[in-house]
């Protein structure tokens, strides 16, 4: 097959976030596949920012298009998305004739790009596939307070539904959407669950992982010298990730008595986002000794820096979004590193308890993740490493991308092939 993939934040091992287009893609080229990604310049989640242009990397080809920049979620990010939208749609009828895949694949974030997509699948007499990685506009208007007479987020609405309506397969990272998407007028019939996963070669028991570098590696050391359990935290510190309850936590834990378990537990949070400034001034302003936040570091040292935690933390918020599930790729990370998880959430699944992970506590209760904290703590050195071998057992069978990608393509080949001259079904 030839697959052309819009997402306009795509990403790669050499620009950062987002991973999944990249390696879906990569296996997609091993199975014998051709793949053409399409994403923007400027992205906010990226590191690096790619040069306009064809690139190639891994056998997984590349157009990047040049883009406004912007900063947060205002105007300017509203600008961005048009400019991307209307440069792909230019480049409608050059890419259904020169490229001529066999399927078109809207992947972006936000919704609008189907519009985008449909116009070449019908050019290109391709299948039309829409991915959702959130709900737009439901997310913004659960998470931000958005109004849904906003502008922004009636031309989101009707995105959406022109999706459910248009695609022929619509595939979801979040496994709990079925009664939102058929409300809004998707056939379920369509509908796919591939949730989000892990590269293997990233996770090699053969070749060792790159090392941690620095005050991070001293400072883990130290801890270790001193018989301190680990609990960490890596990735994004932003306010979905509720890392203020475990900052909560972290004082309920230090109130205890000399002696106590609770004292031998050193916090160690990895990453950067908007939040991160506010919160280690947090932890300088409320002399919350025992928690130490460190810089985002390289993706290929994250395995030797899970390796150094005993638990490892993932938070949310308690919204009511989650109800349709979550899919968060620092889970997958933390189950293939085989660290216990103390997951503090309430959604729609909950992979920890499935796999029998670690331990799940509510969400935004910072007495729950602290007697949590010790639950764990309280454990043999053997029994939680079972629960990491749980864990990674679980991603391996269910969250690795040739397991992904080959469901992922197994949905578009249950489809009948089209007739000649046939557009996207309605």
């Amino acid at each position: 097959m030839k697959i052309l993939l819009i997402n306009h934040y795509a990403g790669s091992p050499q620009h950062g976030m987002e991973f999944r287009p990249f390696y879906l893609a990569r296996e997609w080229v091993r199975m014998g596949h051709q793949v053409l990604i399409l994403g923007s310049v400027k992205s906010h989640v990226r590191a690096t920012e790619p040069q306009p242009g064809v690139q190639i990397i891994d056998g997984v080809h590349y157009c990047w298009y040049d883009t406004p920049e912007y900063q947060g979620n205002g105007l300017g990010r509203l600008r961005n998305i048009g400019s991307f939208c209307r440069q792909v749609w230019g480049d409608g009828k050059n890419l259904a004739e020169g490229f001529q895949p066999d399927a078109v694949i809207a992947s972006s974030t936000y919704p609008m790009d189907i519009w985008v997509a449909r116009k070449i699948a019908s050019l290109a007499r391709a299948q039309l596939v829409y991915e959702v990685h959130d709900l737009w506009p439901l997310s913004p208007i659960e998470l931000s307070g958005m109004s849904p007479y906003h502008p922004f987020a009636m031309l989101c609405q009707k995105a959406e539904n022109d999706a459910y309506r248009d695609a022929d397969v619509v595939v979801s990272m979040l496994p709990k959407v079925h009664e939102h998407m058929a409300a809004h007028g998707l056939d379920l019939r369509k509908l796919h669950i591939v949730p989000n996963g892990i590269a293997l070669d990233e996770w090699s028991d053969t070749a060792p992982p790159a090392p941690l570098q620095g005050e991070l590696a001293a400072h883990l050391d130290a801890l270790a010298a001193q018989g301190q359990l680990v609990l960490g935290y890596a990735g994004s510190h932003g306010l979905p990730n509720a890392l203020d309850v475990l900052l909560d936590a972290a004082r309920l834990l230090q109130q205890a008595p000399a002696g106590s378990p609770a004292r031998r537990v050193a916090i160690v949070m990895v990453g950067g986002g908007h939040e991160k400034a506010r919160l280690q001034a947090r932890v300088a302003a409320e002399g919350l000794s025992q928690v130490r936040c460190f810089d985002a570091i390289p993706k290929a040292q994250i395995p030797a820096l899970l390796a150094r935690f005993d638990i490892a933390y993932i938070g949310w918020q308690r919204t009511p979004i989650y109800r349709f599930g979550i899919a968060p790729n620092k889970l997958m990370d933390y189950m293939m590193a085989r660290r216990p998880v103390l997951h503090s959430v309430e959604a729609g699944n909950d992979p920890v308890r499935e796999a029998g992970a670690g331990l799940t506590v509510p969400p935004e209760d910072a007495q729950a993740v602290a007697d949590g904290v010790l639950r764990l703590a309280a454990l043999s050195a053997a029994e939680r490493a079972a629960m990491g071998e749980r864990g990674r057992a679980f991603v391996l069978a269910e969250h690795s991308y040739p397991v992904l990608a080959r469901r992922f393509l197994a949905a578009l080949s249950a489809l009948a092939p089209k007739a000649e001259g046939e557009g996207p079904r309605p």
